[in-house]
């Protein structure tokens, strides 16, 4: 009364690679939506840091602490600026900076040879986006002397159904 040793057969193996390829094929779009609603939220996070520091320029200058020409509009003349700051009119103490930014963010959606290798690049960050000066239309942002906003330059959508552009 010997029972033969069973084990499983080549079609039970096959039928189980099928349904875990089956599945594994799945779940590659949901993680490739997750990684485009993480770079999403890496573009609104770096657009709202961005701005809020060209506003608090627009602030230090119209308060004096920035120097600035009689015809100049009071916006940065370029986003490095803001990480390598300017000096503090009002204060006393001399050589005095105000700085903005501790780094500048470079757009999650510009193409990777693009973005900075290091996380302290700051000319190269800020070649990843598009600026507009405050002497240009919103419907055709135009760089010019100082920068009023800055957009991402990707041609997508994003989830929302606008284009990146107009984030």
């Amino acid at each position: 009364m010997r029972r033969a040793a069973r084990g499983f057969t080549l079609v039970e193996l096959m039928v189980t690679l099928a349904i875990v390829g089956i599945l594994a094929a799945g779940l590659f779009p949901l993680a490739e939506l997750d990684r485009r609603r993480e770079r999403e939220q890496e573009l609104r996070a770096a657009l709202r840091e961005l701005r809020g520091a060209i506003d608090a320029y627009k602030r230090a200058a119209d308060e004096g602490r920035v120097a600035r020409a009689a015809d100049a509009s009071g916006y940065p003349p370029s986003l490095e600026v803001l990480v390598e700051g300017v000096p503090d009119a009002k204060s006393a103490e001399s050589g005095r900076r105000l700085y903005f930014l501790r780094r500048l963010p470079a757009d999650p959606f510009a193409p990777e040879f693009a973005r900075p290798a290091g996380r302290d690049d700051a000319r190269a960050a800020a070649r990843t986006w598009g600026k507009r000066s405050y002497a240009s239309p919103p419907d055709a942002p135009a760089e010019g002397a100082d920068v009023f906003d800055v957009y991402s330059q990707a041609e997508g959508t994003g989830l929302n159904g606008l284009p990146y552009r107009q984030w």
